[in-house]
């Protein structure tokens, strides 16, 4: 019963568990990486960064579906790099203020991308350990 209660009271984005969420983030994010990078000719390894970022969203969310009695863990380390995401993104911000936005279109672009999809998945992954936490009794 108790098993049952868990899954309907689960937090959910989307419809998908946060775990689950998180591997499509992370997949989004290492393609997003990998198509900016051919379609834009770079040669440069930073326009792999999202797709660097992504990697261990997914292998930690992954480990987390794979391991539940690991699940806060993995999960934690996963919104870290969500983290990061966020905060990698907010260097579109400088480009912003010094006046230089989108002189590298498909760099800004990737950054932008950063900036709202890291704080919507930080937001979510927050959210989700509240709920974690108010609903901890259930589990019990």
């Amino acid at each position: 019963m108790n098993d049952y209660l868990n899954k309907n009271f689960e937090f959910k984005v989307f419809g998908l568990t946060i775990e689950n969420f998180s591997v499509f983030y992370g997949s989004f994010l290492i393609i997003w990486g990998v198509i900016i990078s051919f379609a834009s000719g770079s040669e440069s390894l930073t326009s792999f960064i999202p797709s660097i970022l992504g990697l261990p969203i997914l292998i930690f969310s992954n480990l987390s579906i794979k391991f539940e009695n690991k699940k806060k863990m993995f999960m934690h380390i996963v919104a870290v790099f969500g983290l990061v995401v966020f905060l990698g993104g907010l260097d579109f911000l400088r480009s912003l203020v010094m006046g230089s936005a989108f002189q590298n279109m498909w760099a800004d672009t990737s950054k932008v991308m950063m900036l709202i999809s890291g704080a919507f998945f930080l937001y979510q992954c927050i959210k989700s350990f509240i709920h974690a936490r108010k609903n901890k009794n259930l589990s019990d």
